[in-house]
């Protein structure tokens, strides 16, 4: 299994999972599988989560900060340069099947492709993009993308939600606790 996880998973995570976790076996568990490397952390997420809630998840999973951790794990992953695999089709894809077309008609050309470039370097995109060339790279595993979102888009953005571009690139989505559910080994039990 290879999983790839975004900001929202992981301050959800913090916030209404760890401070649950008076034996450290939810904390241990992930520092594992991100160190081996089943869960994977982009640099893009790394950044958004030093100015969301005030660095929060970084502050409570401080081995995403820790030089030698990283240097030994190779983390976080550099997404510079990341590319889809048929790099013309997804493209149009983009500009067909993720767009939010109602969202792009008050757009003028230059506008659009401005957009465009800046959802192409987003921390979204470069989830999506890791992801994709996972289930390249690794056909014989599970690949999964972590996200709080919804397919539904509500929000009057131009590109729609992770979720619903995954579903026409044949990505699985779970939540966080869809994640924890599938982690060996870990039971979540509220007394």
């Amino acid at each position: 299994m290879k999983v790839v996880i975004d900001t929202s998973s992981l301050l959800s995570l913090v916030r209404y999972y760890l401070p649950f976790d008076s034996k450290k076996i939810l904390f241990e568990a992930l520092k594992l599988k991100i160190a081996n490397g089943e869960i994977i952390v982009i640099d893009k997420i790394i950044d958004e989560c030093e100015f969301t809630s005030k660095g929060v998840v970084l502050t409570t999973l401080s081995f995403l900060k820790d030089k030698s951790f990283n240097k030994t794990h190779k983390l976080p992953l550099n997404t510079e340069f990341v590319l889809p695999p048929a790099l013309t089709k997804f493209y149009r894809m983009v500009d067909n099947n993720f767009v939010v077309n109602s969202q792009k008609a008050r757009l003028t050309d230059t506008q659009y492709d401005s957009l465009k470039n800046d959802f192409m370097n987003s921390a979204d995109m470069k989830l999506i993009l890791t992801s994709l060339n996972l289930k390249k790279d690794f056909p014989a595993e599970e690949v999964f993308l972590v996200t709080e979102e919804t397919e539904v888009s509500n929000d009057n953005k131009l590109f729609k939600k992770i979720p619903a571009i995954c579903l026409q690139l044949e990505i699985q989505t779970i939540n966080i606790q869809q994640l924890i559910n599938e982690l060996d080994g870990i039971k979540i039990e509220i007394k």
